[in-house]
């Protein structure tokens, strides 16, 4: 069992400058700046649903689009995971989360698994929420999903309202998170798969 699982990424290319810190065994401390003000906001509910703390400094060419940043953020962001859940020893590997947000319902279900997926089933109704691309979110949810080395589904069971589907989406991705990654006393120093890896 990891006894510290903390890690920090820090990516640089062409286009984007980012650095991100996560404490997978945080109380949920955010420090956002990614010159995105609903990416932030959005950020700021994962940390705190996980109940990771993160801190997130991205840096991008915001005055071509934000695809780079929030696809590099996520990348980051996924990395730093990977390297802070180490080899899995111990911890529970699946989640799932079902998260209302008034007439919004979002679902996340995760595995870490090693084997890099996501299932995408959400669907926006309007091209921007505040200057956000709304296609932007599948992006991260990928670049994420890819990089932290898991299998994610997220699915919209009902919404009308784009920010509160977005929203929910995010905090359902936390709360699973949050229980995928968990300690389960039962399996304490045990890989959580029939193959002795993951």
């Amino acid at each position: 069992m990891n006894t510290s699982r903390t890690a920090t990424i820090h990516r640089a290319t062409s286009e984007t400058d980012i650095t991100v810190t996560i404490d997978l065994d945080g109380s949920g401390k955010t420090e956002i700046d990614t010159g995105i003000g609903f990416f932030d906001h959005m950020l700021t509910a994962l940390g705190r649903h996980s109940m990771c703390d993160l801190t997130v400094r991205a840096k991008g060419d915001l005055h071509i689009d934000y695809h780079h940043t929030v696809e590099d953020t996520g990348i980051a962001l996924g990395k730093a995971f990977a390297q802070a859940i180490g080899d899995k020893r111990g911890i529970r590997r699946y989640g799932s989360a079902v998260v209302p947000l008034d007439e919004a319902l979002s679902e996340a279900v995760i595995d870490i698994s090693g084997r890099p997926y996501l299932a995408w089933s959400v669907e926006f109704t309007r091209d921007k929420i505040g200057e956000m691309d709304t296609e932007l979110f599948e992006e991260f949810f990928r670049a994420f999903a890819m990089s932290a080395l898991v299998t994610l589904h997220v699915i919209q069971r009902s919404g009308r309202n784009c920010h509160h589907i977005a929203e929910a989406s995010f905090k359902a991705l936390a709360r699973a998170l949050r229980m995928a990654a968990e300690h389960d006393p039962r399996a304490q120093g045990i890989v959580p798969s029939t193959k002795g890896v993951l």
